[in-house]
């Protein structure tokens, strides 16, 4: 088991974040985020997912083995406040959800999951995996494609493309069916969930609000107008406005 993650602020801050990256991304690309988190008191873990990062993959790409593969994080009763997942991240998200400790409150942030895909879908998304991993957009194209990003969020998601071993094109063969949805039915009282879910307007729409189970308690679900698929780019304040804790400087 091979420990690899970007770690911001002090270990010793009073509260954590655990933030879990999409597919083709690294821990690296939370970094806008990241800072907005220890500017208000958080210690932030930014794990890299398997074959990710330069990270060898295995032979094993369910989502429930990228969940396995997180659990040293959660050694010694080793807990956190915050749980952020995007896309991919987010379906991992929800699959750590037996793995929390029971007594301790935790506020899980779901940033536009990918929790259910139709198999037509789902070869679609290999298909691009495999396309977008043998050419590689320079910084330059997302920066023109993408123009809410920052110049240093255009080079970070060239460089998860870059470090990501085309292995994990296994992922979408080895989740079918793509459901995950089901996790969210039903809520632990130690835990609240949000989904924040883009708007299909602009970028892919990995989420569907159809998807999300309704009426459930402790699951809030927002969806944002005017804000693409990468929610941590575009709007990260949303984020943070997500998270019901008292900020360090009031």
């Amino acid at each position: 088991m091979t420990i690899s993650a970007t770690q911001w602020g002090s270990p010793t801050a009073t509260r954590r974040a655990l933030l879990i990256h999409g597919i083709t991304m690294s821990s690296n690309s939370w970094e806008g985020l990241a800072q907005l988190l220890v500017a208000e008191g958080f210690f932030v873990v930014a794990p890299n997912l398997l074959a990710h990062a330069w990270r060898q993959g295995n032979t094993d790409y369910r989502i429930s083995a990228f969940a396995e593969d997180l659990r040293p994080y959660f050694v010694m009763d080793t807990f956190y406040d915050v749980i952020i997942g995007h896309s991919f991240g987010g379906a991992v998200a929800v699959s750590l959800l037996p793995f929390l400790p029971k007594k301790k409150e935790t506020t899980i942030i779901l940033l536009d999951p990918g929790l259910e895909f139709t198999e037509e879908q789902n070869k679609m998304n290999l298909n691009i995996f495999l396309k977008e991993t043998e050419n590689i957009k320079p910084v330059s194209v997302h920066m023109a494609k993408n123009p809410a990003w920052s110049h240093r969020d255009c080079t970070l998601r060239t460089l998860g493309f870059s470090m990501c071993d085309r292995t994990a094109v296994e992922v979408f063969r080895q989740n079918s069916p793509w459901s995950f949805s089901g996790l969210l039915k039903k809520i632990p009282a130690h835990l609240k969930i949000t989904v924040l879910v883009s708007d299909p307007k602009f970028g892919v729409g990995i989420c569907n609000l159809e998807h999300i189970p309704r009426d459930v308690e402790r699951l809030n679900v927002r969806a944002l107008t005017g804000i693409g698929h990468w929610i941590q780019y575009e709007c990260p304040d949303t984020i943070m406005d997500a998270i019901p804790l008292p900020r360090a400087n009031l």
